[in-house]
């Protein structure tokens, strides 16, 4: 017999203490549903994860709560109420675990972001925080249940060798994803190239790859073993910003005084009027080349980050030319002048075309 006998009386009063368990539930989550939308106006978002774990978690011990306290009322043998109370503290715990692991997850995820500044994240640390927890939870209920867990961490160690023999690659990348973001070299939101080619923004680094963003919305899956012993060249080291240097020509006989003035006015607007621009960069002119047909220079924008310098150079390139053609500067063809051997002796040229000499008269005495 798991009870003895039930009067009416101890029948009410466990049905009020479970109904009191549940509408306690259910205030302390209105109450703490009503926090979380009050802290969605923050910046942060760790503050309405809490709140919402608050909700959670509350609302289940109370009905856990109420459940207990039925439990005591009745008349239950002490073999029917241990289980029942060991049934109710698997419920608590478990659950519990599960909250609180998705609360932290979210907690780091948000820490993430905030630290990057765009939506991006690093699922490798959310993962390996979620299991930890999850394992914590099931040690902490294994100890609750009255089982040793001395066997059981001696057998995960003995397992977990074995795993990590039969895991090698995967084991290799984790650990490279936890290297490079540790480092900090190579972190979320960054623009990347590596060496064998690909670029773009980093989105992800989970326990296995990390995935990049290309400019036309292409994701590339690279292993993180990979991206630790490649050669990356970070666009956001040491700062977001970068130049932008533009290359030009002018005819061999413009004013150069004010080519360089003219283009920098130019550059000026663009950097203050075209997004992505960077409004308290000076361009500079600096000419570098006697070419063929013209007078090559480049201009030094400033781009605030990558993907900006595309519009900025096609602004820039625009609004030059209208430019130039406004103020009379000209920009060459490409142009060869070449001499044909007529125009070389008309024009007095002291190295003609050669031409074969006449043969001379032989010297040989002939027969008579």
């Amino acid at each position: 017999m798991l009870t003895e006998a039930i009067n009416g009386r101890e029948v009410l009063v466990a049905v009020a203490a479970i109904g009191g368990g549940i509408v306690g539930g259910l205030i302390l989550r209105i109450v703490f549903g009503w926090a979380a939308r009050g802290l969605r106006r923050t910046r942060w978002t760790g503050d309405e994860l809490v709140a919402d774990l608050l909700r959670n978690v509350t609302f289940v011990a109370a009905v856990a709560a109420g459940l207990w306290g039925a439990a005591v009322s009745l008349p239950l043998t002490g073999q029917a109420r241990d289980v029942a109370g060991r049934v109710l503290i698997i419920a608590l715990v478990a659950l519990s675990t599960a909250y609180l692991s998705r609360m932290i997850g979210g907690l780091i995820q948000s820490v993430t972001e905030a630290r990057v500044g765009i939506a991006s994240s690093a699922s490798i640390f959310v993962s390996i925080t979620r299991l930890a927890i999850l394992v914590l939870g099931m040690l902490v209920l294994l100890e609750t249940l009255g089982v040793s867990i001395t066997p059981v961490l001696t057998a995960l160690g003995v397992g977990g060798l074995a795993v990590a023999l039969a895991l090698q690659e995967t084991l290799a990348n984790l650990f490279a994803g936890i290297h490079v973001l540790a480092s900090k070299e190579v972190e979320p939101g960054a623009y990347i190239r590596l060496d064998s080619g690909e670029e773009g923004y980093i989105v992800d680094v989970s326990w296995r790859q990390t995935t990049v963003r290309q400019i036309r919305n292409n994701l590339i899956m690279v292993p993180n073993s990979k991206v630790a012993n490649a050669i990356v060249t970070n666009f956001n080291q040491p700062e977001r910003e970068m130049s932008v240097p533009v290359q030009a020509r002018v005819a061999y006989d413009s004013d150069l005084d004010q080519v360089e003035k003219e283009t920098i006015e130019v550059a000026r607007q663009v950097m203050r009027e075209v997004n992505g621009g960077v409004p308290t960069h000076e361009p500079t002119v600096r000419f570098h080349t006697f070419g063929e047909s013209s007078i090559d220079f480049s201009v030094t924008l400033r781009a605030s980050e990558f993907a900006s310098q595309y519009l900025i150079t096609h602004e820039f390139i625009k609004r030059l030319h209208t430019h130039y053609r406004q103020v009379g500067i000209q920009i060459p063809f490409p142009t060869r002048t070449l001499l044909t051997a007529e125009r070389s002796e008309r024009w007095g040229d002291p190295a003609p075309l050669s031409r074969p000499h006449p043969r001379p008269a032989s010297t040989h005495p002939t027969d008579s």
